[in-house]
């Protein structure tokens, strides 16, 4: 039987041992706790890695982290949505994202050119400065070929980039594809749309596109998911594995309930009742904001494994 442990500051403590003291502190500090042991698990055995996120996380400042844990070898597949994609870009061509206030005047916003994500803003200007960019890029990708599956096109804008705290350029440097089913959903796919517009051979082949993510794994390799937030690019993973034997491993972090019947509050238990999760596997659900609770088990996780020599490249 385990007890409630009181958590006693202790000076220049390291984030590995708050986490440890965590396990018996109560609460979500338990499952952060739980969701560390399970990512240690998840590398340590070997699985293969999904690590989804939607676009807001990259508006923020774990950007630099996740491509960081691309570098490092922590992950083999990601999958996001657009929004991610288009503002990996932008930050690499050094456009810079402004911190604001969740209690804005968005309407003075709006006559400004200033879009807000939370609390923190994007300028119309950056939007701009990237339709500029697109069409250069599409452009190259088109004198290359006419049809591009999805994971390939973004391995080419990969290409394109020098910056190293980008996820396109440490994915394509590292042989990690990147998925995103809802590709058109955002500013990309309207560039894409208007390209096409004057070049209807260009194609972007989303099926083919699943048939790689469904091809990236297999029913007896161990699979492990690492999904921040919820939407599209979580059930793409999750369904990916699904139809290849399930998950042996499954973390997620989010701030939705399940009480909505949506991907995004789904649990690791609602996912067994469809064989995306296997009834044996190890799970953790952690309920907060994303830019605390992953920074603190994720850079608990790479104390841990890089004491082990699980980390490469560092």
């Amino acid at each position: 039987m385990k007890h409630v442990s009181d958590l006693l500051w202790e000076k220049n403590t390291n984030i590995k041992t708050l986490m440890e003291k965590f396990k018996d502190v109560g609460f979500q500090s338990i499952e952060l706790n739980k969701a560390l042991d399970v990512v240690l698990k998840m590398k340590r055995e070997g699985a293969k890695i999904y690590l989804t996120f939607t676009s807001n996380m990259v508006t923020s400042g774990l950007r630099g982290l996740f491509a960081q844990l691309i570098k490092l070898g922590l992950v083999d597949i990601v999958v996001t949505t657009v929004g991610a994609i288009e503002e990996d870009i932008m930050k690499a061509h050094n456009e810079q994202f402004i911190v604001g206030k969740f209690a804005s005047d968005d309407v003075e916003l709006y006559e400004k050119g200033v879009n807000r994500v939370g609390n923190l803003y994007i300028t119309n200007e950056s939007y701009g400065k990237f339709e500029n960019i697109m069409s250069e890029y599409l452009k190259k990708a088109y004198e290359k070929q006419k049809r591009w599956p999805v994971n390939e096109l973004f391995t080419e804008f990969g290409e394109y980039l020098q910056d190293k705290n980008s996820i396109l350029y440490q994915a394509t440097k590292n042989n990690v594809p990147i998925y995103c089913p809802a590709v058109t959903d955002g500013a990309l796919g309207f560039h894409l749309y208007m390209f096409q517009q004057k070049h209807d051979d260009f194609i972007i082949d989303v099926v083919k596109d699943f048939k790689s993510i469904l091809l990236s794994t297999s029913q007896d390799e161990k699979k492990g998911v690492i999904s921040l937030g919820g939407s599209v690019s979580k059930h793409h993973a999750i369904f990916a594995c699904l139809l290849n034997g399930g998950l042996d491993y499954a973390v997620y972090l989010t701030t939705a309930s399940p009480t909505s019947g949506s991907m995004s509050g789904a649990t690791t238990e609602e996912a067994k009742s469809w064989g995306k999760v296997k009834d044996d596997s190890d799970v953790a659900t952690v309920k907060g904001d994303v830019t605390i609770t992953f920074p603190l088990l994720i850079m608990a996780a790479l104390d841990k494994l890089s004491d082990e020599g699980l980390v490469k490249g560092e």
